[in-house]
Parts: C-alpha cells; sequence; structure tokens
C-alpha cells in the first residue's frame, strides 16, 4: 500500500508540475529521424550559433553538403541586450536537442528568442501554420472589451512592424496600461511579416480569450502582450512564462533558486491534495465530515463543502439542473455572486472516482474558449464535487431535439456552434502541450453560454496521448451509443478519429435536429448516418435540411456542413481528416477538394449494457462494454 501511494505521489507531482510549469521551452518537433551525417551536421550549425548572437539578433546560415545539409536560424526579440541573446541562444542550442533528438526539422522558443532548424532551406518563406498560444490563468472581468483593445494595438503594431519587423507599444484599459510586442524573422518581406502576424492574431480568441496576458509563438513571427511593461525590462508576477527575465537576471543564480523552491512548494501541496482526493476514494467509507480535517492552501481552486451547500440550498431539487454519468449536476450561487454548476458525485460510483480525478488532472491544464472551465472542486468525507462556469442555455440536446425550442437555434448559430465544437477539439488534439482524446463526445456533453457559444464538457473519460503515440486499446469500452466509432465499439482501439467521428455525428445532428440514436427511416438506413449517406450518394443532400432552418440555409452551406459529417463518420478511420482540416474546411470551400467523397460510414448496431442500470423509456445510454450482435448487409 505505501508503494502504491508512493508511485501514486510521483506521478501527481509530474502531472501537476505540467500545470504549474508551463514555461519555455515550447518545441515543434518532426516525426521522422536524421542520419548520422545529418545529425553532425546539425551539431556543428548550432554549435556556431551562439558566436553570431553576441553581436547580431538574427542570423541564418546552412552546413554540410547535397542531401545531408541543415538549415537554421535563430532570432532574439529586440529589446535584450546582445549578451542576452547569446545566453539564450546557447540554452536554445541546448535545448533543441535534447527535446528534438533526430528530428530532421524542429522549432523551439525560449523565454526571449527562437531557434529554428530543417533539412529542407525555408528562409524568407512565411510559415504562420502550426502556432502556439499561451496565455495567463488569471481573466479580466471584460473581455470582449479587452480583446477589442488587444487587436487594435496588436493591429497597428502589425503596419508599423512591416517596416523593420519589430514594434512596441501600449493603450490604456481602465485602470490598467496593455503592453504589447510583435517581431518577424528578418528574412521575411514586409508583406510576409504582416501576414504571419495577423495569422497569430486571429489565433488569440482560440487560446487566449480574456487572458490579461498572452503570447503566440510562430514560426516565422512572434506577438506578446502583458499588463506591464515586460520590453522595459519590468517581470509580472502573473505572467504566462514565470521565469527570470533574461535581459536582467541571466546570470541570477539566486532567482532561480527562488522559483524552485517556490515552485516545488506549489507542487507538492497539489500533490498532497489530490493523494488526499485517491485516499478518500479507497477508504471513503470510512470518513467523516470533521474526521481528518484538510486545509487547503488559500489560493488553491478547493471550494469547502459547506459553502457549496449554502450554493445550492442544501443540494434542493429546485436547483438540479439535470443528472451526468456519475451523479447530478446542481445550480448554485456562490458568495461572491457567481452563479455555478456543481457536479456532485454519486457516492455508490466506484467508477466515477477515478473520473473525478482524471478529470481535475486533466482540465486544470485546459485554457479555451470553447472548453468548459473549472472553477474549483471539493473533497470531504464521501464527498466528491466540481464546481464548473454555469452555461445558462443549457446543454444542446436540451435544444436540438426539442421541436419548440430548436426554433431558436437559426442556421447561423448552428454553423458558429460546429465551429466552435471543431475548435475546441482541434484544441485538444493538437494545440495544448497534451494530446487529449475526450472519448464521450456528443450532445449532452456540449454547453451553451448565454450567446449560445458552445463549450466542450465532462472530461471525466478522456486519455492523455504521450508525444507520439497515435492510437491505444482498452478491454473497458466506455461511452455512448449514436457516437461511438466503430474500431472503437468493436475493438476498443480508440484514437483522436475516435472523436473525429463523434463530431461527425453532432454535425448531421445539429444540421438535421434529429438524434441518431434510436433513428430509423429503412432497413438500409437504419440510422441518421446511414440515412444521410444515402441522400448523399444519391444527389439529395438538401432532402436532409431540418425543415425548421426554413430559407436561412443556404443550400451550398448545407451540403458542405453535410459532407464534412459524413467524411468524419467513414468507417475507416484512417480516411477521416484530421480537426485541423475540418476547420479548414468549414471556413474555405476550396479546402475540401483533397477529401474525395465520403465512403459508406458504418451500419452496424449492437447491444448495450448501461453503466447507471437499464431504462427502458432511455432513447440513449451510456455503456461499459459492447458486443455487436448483428451486422447489416450492404446493399
Amino acid at each position: 500500500m505505501v508503494r502504491k501511494y508512493v508511485e501514486l505521489l510521483v506521478i501527481l507531482v509530474w502531472l501537476v508540475s505540467q500545470v504549474c510549469f508551463a514555461d519555455p521551452p515550447y518545441e515543434i518537433c518532426s516525426s521522422h529521424e536524421n542520419g548520422t551525417a545529418f545529425h553532425n551536421n546539425l551539431n556543428n550549425l548550432l554549435q556556431s550559433l551562439p558566436s553570431n548572437a553576441s553581436s547580431s539578433k538574427f542570423y541564418n546560415t546552412s552546413y554540410g553538403n547535397a542531401t545531408e545539409r541543415v538549415y537554421g536560424l535563430y532570432m532574439c526579440l529586440n529589446f535584450i541586450s546582445n549578451k542576452a541573446c547569446q545566453n539564450c541562444i546557447a540554452t536554445a542550442a541546448e535545448d533543441i536537442l535534447k527535446l528534438c533528438p533526430q528530428s530532421h526539422e524542429a522549432v523551439l522558443w525560449e523565454e526571449s528568442c527562437q531557434i529554428r532548424y530543417s533539412n529542407t532551406i525555408f528562409f524568407s518563406k512565411l510559415n504562420a501554420t502550426g502556432n502556439i498560444g499561451k496565455d495567463n490563468l488569471q481573466n479580466v472581468s471584460e473581455p470582449h472589451k479587452f480583446q477589442s483593445s488587444v487587436n487594435q494595438i496588436l493591429s497597428n503594431l502589425t503596419a508599423t512592424a512591416s517596416a523593420n519587423m519589430y514594434a512596441t507599444g501600449e493603450a490604456p484599459f481602465g485602470d490598467e496600461t496593455i503592453y504589447a510586442l510583435v517581431q518577424c524573422t528578418r528574412d521575411l518581406s514586409a508583406t510576409d511579416c504582416s501576414k504571419c502576424l495577423k495569422s497569430a492574431i486571429e489565433e488569440i480568441p482560440g487560446c487566449c480569450y480574456g487572458s490579461i496576458g498572452a503570447r503566440v509563438l510562430s514560426r516565422s513571427c512572434y506577438l506578446r502582450y502583458e499588463f506591464y511593461p515586460f520590453y522595459l525590462g519590468a517581470t509580472g508576477p502573473l505572467s504566462p512564462s514565470p521565469r527570470t527575465n533574461q535581459s536582467k537576471n541571466a546570470d541570477s543564480s539566486t532567482s532561480s533558486k527562488v522559483w524552485i523552491i517556490s515552485g516545488t512548494a506549489v507542487v507538492l501541496g497539489l500533490a498532497i491534495i489530490l493523494i488526499y482526493c485517491m485516499c478518500f476514494i479507497r477508504n471513503k467509507k470510512t470518513y467523516m465530515r470533521g474526521q481528518g480535517v484538510f486545509h487547503p492552501p488559500e489560493d488553491s481552486p478547493y471550494i469547502d463543502f459547506g459553502s457549496l451547500c449554502v450554493a445550492t440550498n442544501n443540494f434542493s431539487d429546485s436547483n438540479k439542473l439535470g443528472q451526468g454519468g456519475f451523479g447530478p449536476v446542481y445550480k448554485g450561487i456562490l458568495s461572491n455572486g457567481q452563479e455555478v454548476a456543481i457536479k456532485r458525485l454519486s457516492t455508490n460510483s466506484e467508477q466515477g472516482s477515478e473520473e473525478f480525478i482524471n478529470e481535475i488532472l486533466l482540465i486544470m491544464k485546459l485554457q479555451h474558449k470553447n472548453l468548459v472551465k473549472l472553477l474549483g472542486f471539493c473533497v470531504d468525507g464521501g464527498e466528491m464535487l466540481l464546481v464548473y462556469e454555469y452555461m445558462p442555455s443549457g446543454s444542446l440536446d436540451v435544444l436540438l431535439f426539442d421541436p419548440k425550442k430548436r426554433a431558436k437555434l437559426g442556421w447561423k448559430k448552428r454553423l458558429d456552434i460546429i465551429d466552435g465544437l471543431a475548435r475546441g477539439i482541434l484544441y485538444l488534439h493538437e494545440d495544448s502541450r497534451l494530446k487529449i482524446i475526450h472519448r464521450d463526445l456528443k450532445a449532452s456533453n456540449v454547453l451553451l453560454d448565454s450567446n449560445m457559444n458552445p463549450k466542450i464538457s465532462d472530461f471525466g473519460m478522456a486519455k492523455i496521448f504521450a508525444g507520439n503515440e497515435g492510437e491505444a486499446n482498452t478491454g473497458t469500452i466506455v461511452g455512448t451509443y449514436g457516437y461511438m466509432a466503430p474500431e472503437y465499439a468493436m475493438e476498443g482501439l480508440y484514437s483522436i478519429k475516435s472523436d473525429v467521428f463523434a463530431f461527425g455525428v453532432l454535425v448531421l445532428e445539429i444540421i438535421t435536429g434529429k438524434r441518431n440514436a434510436g433513428f430509423f427511416h429503412s432497413k438500409s438506413s437504419p440510422s441518421l448516418l446511414a440515412y444521410a449517406w444515402h441522400l448523399w450518394n444519391d444527389g439529395k443532400g438538401v432532402e436532409l435540411k431540418d425543415p425548421l432552418l426554413g430559407d436561412s440555409c443556404q443550400e451550398d452551406e448545407f451540403l458542405r456542413c453535410m459532407n464534412i459529417g459524413l467524411l468524419c463518420v467513414q468507417e475507416d478511420a484512417y480516411v477521416r481528416p484530421s480537426m485541423s482540416s475540418v476547420v479548414l474546411m468549414l471556413k474555405n470551400e476550396s479546402a475540401m477538394a483533397g477529401h474525395g467523397q465520403p465512403e459508406r460510414p458504418p451500419f452496424s448496431v449492437g447491444k448495450f449494457n448501461d453503466i447507471d442500470g437499464p431504462n427502458p423509456h432511455s432513447k440513449q445510454c451510456s455503456i461499459s462494454f459492447l458486443t455487436v450482435s448483428e451486422i447489416l448487409p450492404r446493399d
């Protein structure tokens, strides 16, 4: 038992450290390996860069001959000293070899510099793909107004930077001042610099909406804004990357020690909280409230049980919002007047205990405008609760599958919901520091705010993929009938393409107003997916349109969404598009040209067990395992 908790402590310390120390370096590495000759050339190139950095903030060069030649460049932010630039590049050269071993191309960002290399020449070529957004976890109280101010100052600086590849500026915001910086690699043309920065600005709503400070890291440019003048040497306690500012403290060992000590204390404190949760999971029947008193740090997201009782009027039925897979959800009002949604784990749900811990560990790391925000949690005796931001418009399924309520969802709003979901899933798969598979995407797990903006919720079944890991296998299949990819339902295989399948189902449900589970049109079209494909294949796709949409829906937009949905639910996971491709297809019709016609979706039906007990009246059931009892013939 002791060894088990020691191992758990090690794992938790690592996981929490990913939350607390999301500091540079940030890297993007290729999955293809290079040969010995290329690696030797790379070492020689990287060793030569620091000496050039002592006199120049930007430099590009190459090393080697023919096919083994390596091309590289570095860029330091203009406001740092030459000495700090040299130190930063020296560190970056070491880090890129450690973090991207054997890669044939890579890019790495330190606090105030970046370094990049490749086996193909990339000088003077704009590359604005795969940008990384990093934001401060603290948000402003008026995010829409704040983002408007941020966009304005960044747009102004972009126009200025086209002349010398660099610009800084400030703008008032209430009692605060926004300080911003933009910079491009000096091999770009003025036009490409402007394009790169505009692309980076477009990334901000998806990664950093409402944050008091953020930065977007691109291969060809860089932008950052804060509530303090970072480019004048000032440091901010709430910086998204709280490393010591290299321009002033590059050689300060004392400052580094302070960060190490304070950081270790935070990690251990949060690890203790999480281990406390696990101990209660194991022994929750032997604990009563008032025994084993727990005193979390004042600045932790912990909310005491008494406060939640008051917030929900002692969890009264009048405050109950719904019933989740592992317990009820209540509306509450905290002492500061904030409305929240409180997920209370059922005391007899052993399986739910694991999901509870999983959800805390995962969602603490995630920040995106299309993901529901975790505000806090509580562990008290046998009680385990999660506190989320309140979504006043409820869940998507409540509106979508009710003919009267569905009228609120016009075509423009449905397009916005589809686009928001795509961007949220893309963040999970590619844009966060972790590769996350949700595994239970469905209409009831999509919540809507007051403006009907979608937010993905319920990460209890989500899984983290490490490095280049592509898929995993499980013997315990959990999910929801109607949204599960066939390879997961029948073989236990799941990957990012499992989420793509569920997204495709959601798209078809959103544009039709029909639920996939329980849909039956004919023997040859036993599901919404099958019916949609038959109509598409016969050139009658527009017949699938929700009649409530009327003339507000343009036929070409409807057919594009239908096409995307069908591409996502193809039986072969390999031919389903990635979410990055989906986002492009939603934005630009020409991006669909390379995907061809959708193949027939799976027509299988199954026999399921409900983890919460059978409910003959339920049209949708969560499952703990699945057995295929019949495969309908293909006609």
